[in-house]
């Protein structure tokens, strides 16, 4: 889908109709209790990050939220007891591209199956990746990188969050456009440990999530990003190039980070989830947040339009995963 056309159904989204609680369908009120909010990963991540202030807005617009993070197996674990809880809207999961591209597209034995078993309501925000290297790297854009490659067999490898991760895939869709033979991937238990190496010169290369940190050691000369995978350049951090950019169309790998539930979970449940974070994510104070912390705003889509963006994701990352041959079990 693209981005244009995921722009006009936003607008569609905004002028529709508010959807009344449960309690206008002669209802219990919902909801009458604390939500528990599944964060798939530990505490301190991009999801974590994201999840907390959007916990603690909502409140207000829909009611309190309980964050329990549960990490594992690429968010796999924390989106699986998501599948297994009961759907009746007390339990909602901060899901995205991780646990459903991760788990539909890389498993040979998936332990849920994300477009059937999870109910896509709204989209919170978006994060992109960063292909960065150290300083001591004398390239300043993906060519020069590439040609640096190269031009030196056997000395040059690259790191990522771990093994099947949305850093790992773009960086192999990096490499498989780029036709680096001889550019191995290194895999970490997170992106902090590769960050960690990347600067101490441990690493050459690492494509970590855009985070703010990323951000501030890019300007103190700690790192040097190269690029970032977005469509267009991120808000928070103008001054840096996409590979969109350098000649690289379709190297865009959008991180979405919205709201699911478990599959049965009422209509009723789903419109007012939705109707309360489409008037969250127009306020311009929590705007201003996402981009404070390098994340982009998605388009305010209904949950229809959502589940066919996400749709989407997996359909135009599909063929990509399958021309890379990777598999995680």
């Amino acid at each position: 889908m693209k981005r244009r056309d995921l722009l006009k159904l936003g607008a569609a989204a905004l002028s529709a109709p508010v959807v009344m609680p449960y309690a206008a369908f002669g209802q219990a009120k919902y909801p009458d209790r604390p939500i528990r909010l599944i964060v798939p990963f530990p505490p301190g991540g991009a999801y974590d990050t994201i999840g907390r202030p959007w916990a603690d807005r909502i409140k207000p617009l829909l009611g309190t939220m309980v964050i329990e993070n549960i990490g594992g197996a690429g968010g796999g674990v924390g989106a699986a007891a998501a599948t297994r809880s009961r759907p009746d809207g007390y339990t909602l999961l901060l899901g995205g591209a991780t646990t459903h591209i991760t788990e539909a597209l890389l498993k040979t034995t998936p332990t849920y199956d994300p477009l059937k078993d999870l109910e896509p309501i709204s989209p919170v925000a978006v994060t992109a990746f960063a292909i960065a290297v150290h300083p001591s790297v004398p390239v300043k854009d993906l060519k020069e990188l590439i040609a640096y490659v190269k031009a030196n067999p056997g000395k040059m490898s690259w790191g990522s969050a771990g093994h099947g991760s949305l850093n790992h895939l773009t960086g192999e869709l990096f490499k498989l456009r780029a036709g680096l033979t001889d550019f191995p991937h290194v895999p970490y238990r997170g992106a902090g440990p590769g960050l960690t190496d990347l600067l101490a010169g441990q690493i050459p290369a690492l494509v970590p999530a855009m985070t703010n940190i990323v951000q501030e050691l890019h300007r103190a000369g700690k790192l040097r990003v190269l690029a970032v995978t977005h469509h267009k350049r991120l808000a928070a951090a103008p001054e840096l190039p996409t590979a969109v950019e350098q000649g690289f169309p379709d190297i865009v790998a959008p991180n979405f980070i919205g709201v699911f539930a478990p599959t049965g979970v009422p209509k009723e449940v789903v419109d007012t989830v939705s109707a309360a974070n489409l008037k969250l994510i127009a306020d311009k104070s929590y705007q201003e947040l996402l981009i404070s912390g390098t994340f982009e705003l998605e388009p305010p889509l209904s949950p229809a339009e959502y589940k066919r963006y996400v749709e989407s994701e997996l359909t135009r990352w599909r063929p990509i995963v399958t021309s890379m041959g990777i598999k995680i079990d």
